[in-house]
């Protein structure tokens, strides 16, 4: 049985289970998964996104879909860097970034992409861009958000799949 983030998180066992055999039989994308996880939160050129601060914007997009497994497994993560208090602070969806206009844009389009995705406007991209995030670093923000709003919806099915069974 795979030992990725998304079935851990999921307490799928090799048990004989429907869902094990479910995840066995697909051991390919939970290996995929597991990988573009470890690329999104430790990626050899993080830009301009430390792995701190990916993992604590992790954090933060979990608490905002309200997936605490995944909010506890990515908080886990940012408790190993030695990060400073406006980093771990970036993980409280409460905190807005106060008054640095770069964490605030990032934060603002961070919390509309996890929440409210269809409401995305290419003004949104614009704030960044005007509050000095690169380009580069747009598409390294969005990749993040992508990925967990795929991994939190790969998690939640595999936990009700296992409710199911």
């Amino acid at each position: 049985m795979s030992t990725d983030v998304v079935t851990r998180l999921a307490s799928v066992s090799d048990d004989g289970s429907k869902v094990a055999a479910a995840v066995a039989l697909r051991a390919d994308v939970f290996a995929m998964t597991q990988a573009a996880h470890d690329a999104a939160l430790k990626p050899n050129d993080a830009g301009g996104f430390t792995h701190a601060e990916r993992a604590a914007l992790a954090t933060r997009i979990a608490k905002l879909n309200r997936c605490d497994e995944l909010a506890e497994h990515y908080s886990a993560l940012l408790a190993t860097y030695d990060a400073d208090e406006d980093t771990l602070a970036i993980a409280d969806p409460a905190f807005d970034g106060d008054a640095w206009s770069r964490i605030n844009a990032v934060l603002t389009f961070t919390d509309l992409v996890a929440a409210n995705p269809k409401a995305t406007q290419p003004d949104d991209v614009a704030s960044l861009q005007a509050a000095g995030v690169s380009d580069a670093d747009i598409v390294r923000l969005a990749e993040l958000n992508a990925f967990l709003a795929y991994q939190i919806r790969l998690l939640v099915g595999l936990k009700l799949m296992r409710g199911a069974a």
